[in-house]
């Protein structure tokens, strides 16, 4: 628009121009006649153009230059600068700022002026002098975008509290007019309290206070909630400053936690920790209290320097051990549940506050080991009777056995020795069983009276807890509390008949069931073992008698004592030799003695020898030696 405004200023030039020729034209002829003798070349102003424009001089030129150069302002750009609205238009405003150009700016950077009108003065920002196009480029919105910075960074300086508009809500918070500038105000500077919605503030004008600037990009960040928490902290130490132990003040719970509860007392937070919370045992605070749930609780301690406040709940009623109900004594029956158990025992709460100790000893009448991790658990509930009673000390011993009377005063006449019963096997050690007849009564077998003829290495190879095992009562320990049970002796020792069977010397078929560095263990007939040392499991044959294999063992030790058999392989075949060997001996001394009796024969049937019966005599003699040397071979 401007442009065409210029245009037609040129064009209106232009046609006086051309009309100047012609008012000359009649000046000339109204003009007195010159002498003849001049020609109009002689009088014709060669300094004027075809358009009837004078032309000047360098000098002349540069002295208007300079007198037309004075009547306009001198700017630069990125200047601030007061203009005049000298022109309106549907879509822009013509501003005069003393150039020797006006300057178009867009209505759109006047939308926050309302009823603009020619003669009104604004602050417009220089952009150029001159654009590609030679026009003036004007900016009001860079101007309030300058003006605005300087006022925000002079406010960050001095801390002063400004006001501003949500305009929209964008990515991690808000953003905010601020002397018509965009900031940023991040969601965690909204409020004290977490915000969710932010759409709640678009369009809201509020006051902040601006935290940080960046002079590089022009940017800078507001926040509302510093603004708030200079409001609490001038609320804190006004609260600090009147703060007494033992006062008791009113407060909202704002946090939950593991280890207690955080509670806003009116603009200073306090914490009220979990074991001050009741005088009972509680898991988690959130099982007694609730957020934003109001409470009177009383100061414990508080740090000045800190900002620290100790809470306390509990303690606005009296200690449960100071107003013990009266059947709460030794000897009366109370009704608890465990809330923490111990490997010596397990703690049972009567009443909130007042917890008694049920000793692993005072869970059964047996004497068995029990452990009090494995019989109790948490939150279950028992009846037993109070033992000792100390409010002093605020300590009780409780006992479950003694709800029932005590099964060892009849122990003899319920549980002879060698009567005969069934028990559950409840526990297993290294060294033997124990087995329960009923709650509270029980004994141990040792591991060597489970059995006349096997041995052992643990218990566990011949019953499991909880299966059922046969027993006989050996004998009875009152005052332990102790029974000492068997269980091979609910049958007749077989070693009594076995000792002919298995006499020394005799010779039994054997499978070895297991082998070691030592030796091996063979199974025997009627079930019996026998232990084979490394010595004696060689073969005839060089090698040794392996494991599963079966084979032919002589007993060479029996000790019906000790329950113990050794027997030997290697004496088997060797014993069969030197049988072998004994009766080609006996054979041989047999046919010797026989010769030695016929020549006794002989000899006396004989005569006294003639000189001519020497020589039959030698020969004779001679013959029977030769035979007996034969024999003794």
């Amino acid at each position: 628009m401007f442009q065409n405004f210029i245009v037609k200023q040129l064009n209106a030039e232009a046609q006086e121009s051309a009309s100047a020729p012609a008012e000359a034209t009649t000046a000339t002829t109204n003009a007195p006649e010159q002498p003849a003798q001049a020609t109009a070349h002689d009088d014709f102003d060669w300094s004027i153009d075809k358009r009837n424009v004078s032309t000047y001089s360098p000098d002349e030129k540069a002295k208007y230059d300079k007198v037309y150069d004075q009547t306009f302002v001198a700017i630069t750009d990125g200047e601030l600068i007061k203009g005049s609205v000298v022109g309106l238009t549907k879509t822009d405003v013509v501003l005069n700022i003393g150039f020797k150009s006006d300057g178009l700016i867009s209505l759109n950077e006047f939308r926050d002026l309302s009823g603009l009108k020619i003669g009104d003065e604004v602050e417009v920002m220089v952009v150029e002098k001159e654009d590609r196009q030679g026009h003036l480029h004007l900016s009001r919105k860079q101007a309030r975008i300058t003006r605005a910075w300087e006022k925000i960074v002079e406010v960050h300086k001095t801390g002063e509290i400004v006001t501003g508009t949500v305009t929209s809500k964008t990515k991690g918070g808000l953003i905010v007019d601020v002397f018509g500038m965009e900031t940023f105000l991040p969601g965690s500077q909204i409020d004290v309290k977490p915000v969710t919605d932010y759409d709640q503030f678009v369009g809201k004008t509020m006051e902040f206070k601006v935290v940080k600037v960046n002079e590089a990009i022009k940017n800078a960040v507001v926040s509302h909630k510093a603004l708030i928490e200079s409001d609490i902290e001038a609320q804190r130490a006004e609260i600090m400053g009147k703060l007494e132990k033992g006062q008791v003040l009113e407060g909202t719970i704002k946090n939950i936690t593991d280890f207690g509860a955080f509670m806003d007392l009116g603009g200073l937070d306090g914490l009220l920790y979990i074991t001050d919370i009741s005088w009972g045992r509680i898991n988690h605070p959130s099982e007694v209290l609730k957020l934003d749930q109001k409470l009177n609780v009383v100061v414990l301690d508080f740090d000045d320097d800190k900002k620290r406040i100790s809470l306390g709940l509990k303690q606005l009623t009296p200690h449960p051990w100071d107003v013990l109900p009266e059947n709460v004594s030794e000897g009366h029956v109370v009704k608890g549940k465990v809330v923490n158990i111990e490997d010596y025992g397990a703690f049972l709460e009567i009443m909130p506050g007042v917890e008694g100790l049920v000793h692993v000893s005072e869970i059964t009448w047996a004497n068995t080991p029990i452990n009090a991790k494995e019989f109790f658990k948490l939150g279950d509930e028992y009846e037993a009777k109070i033992v000792t009673l100390d409010k002093d000390a605020r300590k009780m011993s409780l006992s479950i056995k003694q709800m029932t009377p005590d099964p060892w005063n009849e122990i003899e006449n319920k549980y002879p020795v060698e009567s005969r019963h069934n028990g559950l096997v409840k526990n297993i050690t290294p060294y033997g069983v124990f087995v329960e007849l009923e709650p509270g009564i029980g004994g141990m077998i040792h591991i060597s009276d489970l059995s006349w003829l096997k041995r052992f290495n643990h218990p566990s190879e011949y019953t499991k807890v909880g299966e059922r095992i046969e027993i006989m009562i050996l004998g009875i320990d009152k005052d332990n509390r102790k029974l000492q049970l068997g269980h091979k002796q609910l049958e007749e020792d077989p070693w009594n008949t076995l000792e002919d069977t298995f006499a020394i010397g005799t010779v039994h078929e054997g499978t070895v069931i297991r082998k070691d560095e030592k030796g091996a263990i063979v199974q025997l007939p009627y079930g019996l073992e026998g232990f084979a040392p490394n010595r004696h499991l060689n073969k005839e044959d060089g090698t040794q008698v392996q494991a599963e294999d079966t084979n032919t063992f002589m007993v060479i030790e029996f000790d019906r004592n000790e329950k113990r058999i050794v027997v030997s392989h290697t004496r088997t075949w060797e014993a069969a030799k030197a049988e072998e060997r004994e009766a080609i001996k006996k054979e041989a001394k047999a046919e010797a003695d026989k010769t030695k009796k016929a020549v006794k024969n002989i000899q006396g049937k004989v005569e006294k020898a003639t000189l001519g019966d020497l020589g039959v005599l030698a020969e004779l003699k001679k013959k029977m030696e030769g035979g007996e040397g034969e024999t003794g071979q």
